[in-house]
């Protein structure tokens, strides 16, 4: 994006190296209870050609949100999405802040099933449900 951007009063910018830093920087609350909610300012580039924030752009935000949530629920090991069913129930556009969190709903030994929602203010905007796979960290990558 363009140079550091400054976090929303009451979040704190994640370092997130990859595609997420493209689009992001992801944002973290730092109000108390709330770590578990994330955020994203958005600006023209996150838009689509008719001014609302890109579907792709908010399912990214979706699937980085539910991988923190899985990759906390495995002791912080390595998850992949597996797969993500998106729901789109409303609409954002440039300028506007989303919020997102996402909740462990069941995990199994190897698979975590993860549900997760982007709303801006009160309004929702997508939900998803989620299956992670916990990929064990291979020697020599740690």
């Amino acid at each position: 994006m363009e140079g550091a951007q400054r976090a929303e009063p009451g979040w704190r910018n994640l370092q997130i190296a990859g595609f997420m830093d493209q689009i992001g920087p992801l944002q973290r609350s730092t109000r108390e209870g709330e770590a578990d909610r994330y955020g994203l300012a958005t600006n023209d580039s996150h838009a689509n050609h008719i001014g609302s924030i890109h579907g792709g752009v908010i399912a990214s935000l979706l699937d980085q949100v539910i991988a923190l949530t899985a990759w906390q629920a495995a002791d912080r090991q390595p998850t992949v999405t597996v797969q993500m069913d998106t729901r789109f129930l409303g609409a954002a556009k440039a300028g506007d802040f989303l919020e997102s969190r996402a909740r462990l709903r069941h995990a199994t030994r190897t698979l975590l099933f993860v549900d997760g929602e982007v709303t801006r203010g009160d309004a929702p905007i997508a939900t998803a449900t989620a299956v992670m796979k916990i990929t064990p960290m291979r020697k020599g990558t740690e």
